[in-house]
């Protein structure tokens, strides 16, 4: 018999105690608040700030965790949020420290040891964090433990690409029993109707995902009855080939839901700030470090194989569709008659043998840290098009979508490009996907994800990529 949940719920309560634990042992192991031994009954009780801190934080640490949603840890979570999380909690755990030592006047903690605390504190702290994360994966892969059992309701591309992630990631630690759907296809345990039935008779279902577009509407009822009934989760899965996005947020005017668009995470000022100092110190240190004296190497590799300019200049368009000049080591023999507008193809004659090679590690695309450093690119984002591609592109997009993508700054690097849609744009599903991720990124940017992003461009340059020529 199916035990649902077993013993994971223990594991928050688990690593709030630890946590308190750590911050609390190391307090007396780097902090002299001279405290006199501590007595219950007497009146040196309340003097005792070692004991003050310990109830301090007992009340101040679990508030912040909470609002910071520090032990909203799940299984389809990143490493990437992980660390996010981490970082957030040792400033909020950083200000109530100060906190405490201004609320005693008297403490006098040097700033050294105090930093000192706090990063053996949250090493500890994260280090435990981390191997939990990662001894869970495992539990899940090779021993089945903490298993959720599951069945999927349709067919759309939404609900093949979950079937694909549960199959073929044991480590998150989905069980699919059953895939229903009126579409004939290999791998079908039955039609809608039939999923009914088996929900019915099978013991130990713990969630059901539903393909929102394939259900009537007393479908979706029924299935949100029955799971209600059985406390079973109930999710529905939207068609990826439709583009969706958190731009709707929803207010109330007394009763009445009223939609609207929100300011995403990437056009808040702060964010923007804080995005172009990262470009500014990035795009020099690369300039600084190695375009001084790679820029001659190429210079003279370019010149000995073709007649000239080192650089390609075109014109993309940036951010709001402002058109500017991007620059890139040319790689196609010079002509004069416009060709250079046409995307370059596999086995393409255009390309130089220098050319090539710098193509296919992405060399040269490193040009355009200048771009970054005028501005009018970031080292991430959504990867310009050729003029004449956008306006092919805008027409086989929902508008409001692809006018979406160029609301921030063209990157270097993107998301989409890291997932495989970079280059010569084959078929529709092409751009689809490619303005898929290009929105996603937009909306969920954070400066770890920029981080991630280049990590992923740099491991994709070494392994070498399909798409690169």
């Amino acid at each position: 018999m199916h035990i649902r949940g077993r013993y994971s719920w223990l594991l928050r309560p688990f690593f709030v105690v630890f946590d308190l634990c750590v911050i609390n042992i190391f307090v007396f192991l780097f902090f002299d608040f001279n405290d006199q031994n501590l007595y219950f009954f007497d009146s040196s009780f309340w003097n005792n700030k070692h004991l003050l801190f310990i109830l301090y934080t007992i009340v101040f640490w679990p508030l912040s965790t909470f609002f910071l949603k520090f032990y909203n840890v799940y299984r389809f979570t990143s490493v990437l949020h992980i660390l996010s999380l981490l970082i957030k909690q040792l400033l909020a755990y950083t200000l109530i420290i100060y906190a405490f030592i201004g609320i005693f006047r008297s403490i006098d903690v040097q700033a050294f040891v105090t930093f000192k605390y706090l990063m053996t504190s949250f090493g500890i702290i994260g280090l435990v964090k981390i191997i939990g994360y990662y001894g869970l994966k495992k539990f899940r892969a090779v021993l089945d433990g903490n298993i959720r059992r599951v069945i999927i309701i349709g067919g759309n591309s939404g609900a093949q690409e979950l079937e694909r992630l549960f199959r073929n990631n044991k480590e998150l630690g989905y069980k699919l029993l059953a895939l229903f759907s009126n579409k004939k296809e290999e791998g079908i345990t039955g039609t809608i109707e039939d999923s009914f039935k088996y929900i019915e008779e099978e013991e130990g279902i713990d969630e059901i995902y539903c393909a929102i577009d394939e259900l009537t509407e007393k479908d979706v009822n029924d299935y949100v009855k029955y799971a209600s009934m059985n406390r079973i989760n109930i999710k529905f899965i939207p068609n990826t080939k439709k583009l969706f996005s958190k731009r709707l947020k929803t207010d109330y005017y007394n009763y009445l839901p009223v939609l609207s668009i929100q300011e995403v995470a990437l056009n808040n000022n702060l964010n923007r700030g804080i995005k172009r100092a990262f470009d500014i110190v990035f795009s020099l240190l690369i300039i600084i470090f190695l375009l001084w004296w790679f820029i001659p190497l190429m210079a003279i590799l370019i010149k000995l194989e073709s007649r000239g300019p080192i650089f390609y200049k075109h014109i993309r368009n940036g951010i709001n569709y402002k058109e500017f000049t991007c620059y890139k080591f040319r790689s196609l023999t010079h002509n004069t008659k416009g060709s250079d507008y046409e995307h370059v193809k596999k086995e393409d004659s255009r390309v130089t043998k220098i050319g090539r090679f710098i193509r296919k590690t992405s060399i040269d695309e490193l040009p355009q840290f200048f771009n970054v450093l005028k501005g009018d690119m970031s080292v991430v984002g959504p990867r310009p098009h050729m003029i004449p591609y956008t306006k092919a592109y805008a027409k086989k997009i929902d508008k409001y979508n692809f006018v979406f993508r160029h609301s921030v700054k063209p990157g270097i690097s993107g998301l989409a490009q890291v997932k495989g849609y970079r280059g010569e744009i084959r078929n529709d599903e092409d751009i689809i996907n490619r303005i898929k991720y290009d929105i996603f990124y937009i909306e969920n940017w954070s400066l770890f994800l920029d981080i991630k992003i280049i990590f992923e461009t740099i491991v994709n340059i070494l392994k070498g990529e399909k798409k690169a020529y």
